[in-house]
């Protein structure tokens, strides 16, 4: 990899470089990706939807920018509903930073009291990485359905399918949006190759269905609204492109940040040993992660003690930032004591572990209530989604 700033900011949907992660990367991808960042005043909007309160990744800056963000709260005001896409491809278990924008989608469906799509497109991870079978992609996306059911989503209005059970309803759409998109654009946009294989140039077609899925099956315009990590725009960027040629509206998007590798800059993942801390992780492996990760301490006690450490570049802290502690007022705290010197690294690794094994226990409980209901939210090509 390069040193170049503007080279180590590259991102596609299937490489990020693990150099980045500074608010300067984000700042140029936001701007090399044309997307817009969040004001006040959208900020102002959702919070009086939201009783006032804001979820901790508005509040500190994860959600990094957006797409037509207004024009969904707009058709909310006017009485419109709209509808949230997300989606997971299946190749591992879920770790925490995968957590992130299926909490944010949680926190917008409670919000909003709106109806949720979740693609789990088994067919992806067998494109594009090598020695996955669709049995492992298939029995990885059914524990990943546990996790994510296990966050905590509406089961009236939540629905969810696999690629290929549900290819029926998507593909005749997935077709209209393939022909709308030249091999140029797809291979300048995801970073492909000559050599990469056809079921791959084609499945942006298909992660971009769900996008429209609800104006296709109501016979009528509806808006969707897709949370996701930033390096998924790529595809939603295409099609918005194709929408208006297919009579839809833009698919409108919140971008997140990815949470950071335990070991630094760099996204987490679970491709990578002691950088991730997964959700089926044993307590004891959990702790362990966090014992070995980055920290921005002093090489001793005394010299920490004397000079403090920088939050901002320890990957403890970080964690508990993006997901572990939503009381701002003791982030803050924690903040202070821990840049002043008055705590260590090691007293602050204990404060997260303590906050960790409180949400992994809680949340293994839950996926134990929910995996043996997931046939319930789960919908075929027999079945039509209730918008």
């Amino acid at each position: 990899m390069t040193d170049d700033p503007e080279e180590a900011a590259e991102v596609t949907p299937y490489e990020v470089s693990s150099k980045f992660g500074s608010q300067d990367d984000y700042d140029r991808l936001i701007d090399k990706f044309g997307a817009n960042r969040l004001n006040e005043d959208l900020l102002d909007r959702l919070r009086s939807h939201s009783d006032g309160e804001l979820h901790q990744f508005f509040r500190r800056d994860i959600i990094c920018s957006h797409r037509d963000f207004a024009q969904i709260l707009d058709k909310y005001e006017e009485g419109d509903e709209f509808y949230l896409y997300t989606g997971r491809a299946p190749s591992g278990d879920l770790h925490l930073g995968h957590v992130l924008p299926f909490e944010l989608t949680r926190y917008l469906q409670e919000t909003f009291d709106v109806k949720l799509v979740v693609q789990v497109p088994d067919e992806e991870k067998f494109l594009f990485k090598d020695g996955l079978t669709l049995d492992d992609t298939r029995r990885y996306g059914i524990r990943n359905i546990e996790d994510i059911l296990a966050l905590g989503f509406d089961p009236d209005k939540t629905d969810i399918f696999f690629n290929m059970d549900y290819a029926g309803e998507l593909y005749p759409t997935a077709v209209e949006i393939s022909r709308q998109i030249t091999f140029s654009q797809v291979k300048a946009t995801m970073g492909f190759e000559n050599s990469t294989n056809i079921g791959s140039i084609f499945y942006t077609a298909m992660q971009a269905t769900p996008a429209f899925l609800g104006s296709v099956q109501n016979d009528e315009n509806k808006h969707c609204l897709v949370p996701l990590a930033i390096d998924q725009d790529p595809h939603f960027r295409l099609s918005r492109d194709v929408a208006p040629k297919l009579g839809y509206p833009k698919p409108s998007i919140l971008h997140m940040k990815f949470l950071p590798s335990l070991q630094g800059r760099g996204k987490m993942s679970s491709s990578k040993k002691h950088t991730f801390v997964g959700l089926r992780d044993s307590i004891e492996e959990a702790k362990e992660k966090i014992d070995r990760a980055k920290t921005g301490g002093q090489v001793t006690a005394a010299e920490q003690r004397e000079k403090g450490a920088n939050p901002d570049d320890d990957m403890v802290f970080q964690l508990m930032a993006y997901l572990l502690v939503d009381d701002d007022d003791e982030l803050n705290e924690l903040y202070e004591q821990y840049a002043s010197g008055e705590i260590l690294s090691g007293e602050l690794k204990q404060i997260c572990k303590d906050y960790l094994e409180d949400f992994l226990v809680e949340h293994q409980r839950r996926r134990e209530e929910v995996k043996d209901n997931i046939d319930e939210y789960l919908v075929s090509n027999t079945d039509q989604i209730d918008w």
